[in-house]
């Protein structure tokens, strides 16, 4: 007898078919995902929360109507990593051909506060989705991408880091995350599902979330050389990330489920700035110049020519344990993938800040 809701053929998907669903589509990486598979000829699904309000800003343009919110090549529905069922009943409806794990409870500082539903969404989420995908007879059908990050390198072993280096995550973020990757591996070995990791480096772009150190960093800019906001205040000015731009990396995501062999990959940029040239470069695109002086909790950024304080620590954007150091080595992907970046760091950061600035001309109050 057939399950309600679960198409139990075993014939496989039709020829041509391109349909993708991706969890987390309301969010950066999501939006910027969704827009290129679209423009590729996919039919994109999207799982997103119930919320009392409207949470799809980085994606109404994307309807067929955006006034309206009348679908067209692209369809959302209603769901949650922590809900098992309505995973399988959302993967037998859609019956993806690709399914890209973007959705996370991403914030590595808030994850000290939310660790039990870090844990909850990042790692057994995964493992939910990967269930779904066997129990919906899939697993020879669909091909994976999950979401992995730099966070799993922590306190680093190597620099710069790359598929093979040792795993030693700082957050339970990263823990979660290392499960993620993990199961993923596991289940590609045991039941054969094309599954790939990319572990992505840290990448920004205007649709950033406001809470993440670059979009703050961009936003307070903006609001400063507005005269909206007198200065900004931040944790370690000294960790330095290898930044990229979310746009180029959402590109390898779907160039690694064109492969005809599941592997994992890093992608990088290969340069690493400190927190503190971010912010330097940042007051540089408002033609503001930054001199630092003290150090530590007492260090603070003046603008050079007016000498107002601009720039403050404040020990409570501390995490409970650092990550100092990170920097990709992303060689496997160019060799493989032939994938190569478009932005580079003043690129990235000048589209930010300008993004930011017309932001905070029409709306001081966002």
């Amino acid at each position: 007898m057939a399950t309600p809701g679960i198409n139990n053929s075993s014939s496989p998907a039709k020829a041509g078919r391109k349909v993708a669903l991706i969890t987390g589509i309301t969010g950066q990486d999501g939006s910027y995902l969704a827009e290129f598979l679209i423009k590729k000829g996919y039919e994109v699904h999207g799982i997103i929360r119930r919320s009392s309000s409207f949470n799809t800003g980085r994606i109404e343009h994307l309807y067929a109507d955006p006034k309206s919110h009348t679908e067209g090549a692209m369809h959302l529905h209603y769901g949650d990593l922590t809900d098992s069922s309505c995973l399988v009943k959302i993967i037998a409806e859609a019956r993806p051909t690709e399914i890209y794990n973007l959705g996370a409870q991403s914030h590595v500082k808030v994850s000290f506060d939310l660790s039990e539903y870090t844990a909850d969404v990042d790692a057994v989420g995964t493992l939910r989705i990967l269930d779904a995908i066997r129990i919906c007879g899939l697993s020879d059908q669909v091909k994976f991408y999950q979401a992995s990050t730099s966070e799993l390198y922590g306190k680093v072993q190597e620099i710069p880091q790359k598929e093979t280096t040792p795993f030693y995550p700082r957050s339970p973020y990263g823990v979660a995350k290392l499960y993620a990757y993990w199961i993923c591996v596991n289940y590609r070995e045991a039941y054969n599902i094309f599954a790939c990791n990319g572990i992505l480096f840290n990448h920004e772009s205007p649709r950033r979330g406001e809470t993440f150190v670059t979009r703050k960093i961009t936003r307070a800019v903006a609001k400063i050389k507005l005269g909206q906001q007198d200065h900004l205040e931040l944790g370690n000015l000294d960790s330095k990330r290898d930044w990229g731009h979310a746009k180029d990396y959402v590109e390898a995501m779907w160039l690694m489920l064109q492969l005809d062999k599941p592997e994992d990959f890093v992608i990088s940029t290969g340069v690493a700035h400190s927190v503190k040239e971010f912010v330097e470069a940042a007051f540089k695109q408002v033609d503001i110049e930054i001199k630092w002086e003290g150090s530590g909790v007492d260090e603070i950024g003046r603008d050079k020519s007016s000498g107002e304080i601009r720039v403050k620590v404040n020990p409570k954007f501390y995490r409970p344990t650092e990550v100092e150091y990170l920097l990709g080595d992303c060689t496997k992907a160019k060799e493989v993938l032939k994938w190569e970046t478009k932005y580079d760091f003043e690129g990235l950061v000048s589209e930010m800040v300008e993004s930011d600035l017309n932001l905070m001309k029409h709306n001081p109050i966002a």
